[in-house]
């Protein structure tokens, strides 16, 4: 049997996909090889709303967004944006890459790599004018790299050069940000400017998806929380869907009675 015919036959049916949801995905499955690695997933995220997206390695997280995105393809399901197809809505989206999935010696400054952001501005002939200037390095100011500018972005710490790539999405004015791992390999001080900034999103009416690994931050940093492990095992407000019991079935009994406790002491 075909990998696509087995998703399509352990498809549950097809709920309706609410138009005002900044991403809703539904009956999602992507396959690497012979081997899903997401399956059947379903997912509606609430418009100003700051989402985790949990699970163990390899559980699907961050191939769920590369899907969403389009940047993989899947063998079945859908994603829309706004209700719209992502050609439709890709302006309105986003998207920080893993900080490893980055060619980090590619030549260029600081400011170049955060007007990229501004490509749509920018037009054909990426005629950069004073204003562009201006939002470029009022989004740098914004994570605490405007003494950077005109650093090459190889010559950055990993946390640096992640809150470049922060300031890249933030030039994009967009009203879905999606971001794979953004705490991953970073300092203290940059964990707190990139979550300071995500939350001031939020505030601004913005909706935020990340792929996120620290369970010990996920009540903090979230309101609502997406867990995956292959399958969509659970989805919704943190206090309702972050639970030892859930947490249990993500990661198949493999945390620790000690870290349950920690979670919950943390809650």
């Amino acid at each position: 049997m075909s990998l696509e015919l087995a998703a399509n036959m352990g498809a549950a049916p097809k709920a309706e996909i609410p138009t005002e949801s900044p991403l809703a995905i539904r009956g999602l499955t992507v396959s690497y090889g012979q081997k899903p690695v997401v399956f059947s997933v379903d997912m509606t995220v609430e418009e100003g709303s700051m989402t985790a997206i949990i699970g163990p390695n390899g559980a699907g997280k961050s191939t769920l967004l590369k899907a969403a995105l389009g940047i993989v393809s899947p063998l079945a399901g859908q994603a829309l944006v706004f209700g719209k197809p992502l050609k439709a809505a890709r302006h309105r989206i986003a998207y920080v890459p893993q900080r490893a999935s980055v060619d980090w010696d590619f030549p260029t400054r600081v400011i170049d790599v955060v007007l990229m952001g501004l490509y749509r501005e920018l037009g054909l002939l990426r005629r950069i004018r004073p204003q562009h200037m201006e939002k470029a390095r009022a989004c740098l100011e914004r994570v605490g790299m405007t003494d950077f500018a005109d650093r090459q972005i190889g010559q950055l710490s990993g946390g640096q050069q992640q809150r470049v790539f922060l300031a890249r999405a933030l030039a994009q004015e967009a009203d879905l940000y999606l971001l794979d791992e953004p705490f991953a390999g970073v300092d203290a001080a940059t964990e707190k400017a990139i979550i300071d900034v995500l939350k001031s999103l939020r505030s601004e009416g913005k909706t935020v998806v990340a792929v996120h690994h620290d369970l010990t931050t996920v009540r903090s940093y979230f309101d609502r929380v997406f867990l995956i492990n292959t399958r969509k095992v659970a989805e919704g407000a943190v206090d309702e869907a972050f639970t030892p019991d859930m947490l249990n079935q993500t990661y198949g009994g493999r945390l620790a009675t000690g870290q349950i406790d920690q979670l919950e002491l943390a809650g």
